[in-house]
């Protein structure tokens, strides 16, 4: 199980897990704490998705967006 209290910053950390509904396939679960502290945390598909959306979540938190 993940524990994003103990998250540093600009550190990641993920696990694959199968939800209860079989039926939607294994998930990823993903936190990620910026370099100032805040913690960005979502679900998807694949690590690559997550990241994805961590680096849109980054973009837009610097007006890139």
């Amino acid at each position: 199980m993940l524990n994003p209290k103990s998250l540093p910053n600009g550190g990641e950390q993920y696990e694959t897990y199968t939800p209860a509904i079989r039926k939607a396939g294994k998930r990823v679960q993903y936190d990620y704490r910026d370099h100032d502290g805040k913690l960005f945390s979502c679900t998807k598909k694949t690590l690559d998705e997550c990241r994805s959306a961590r680096d849109r979540w980054i973009d837009e938190r610097e007006g890139k967006r």
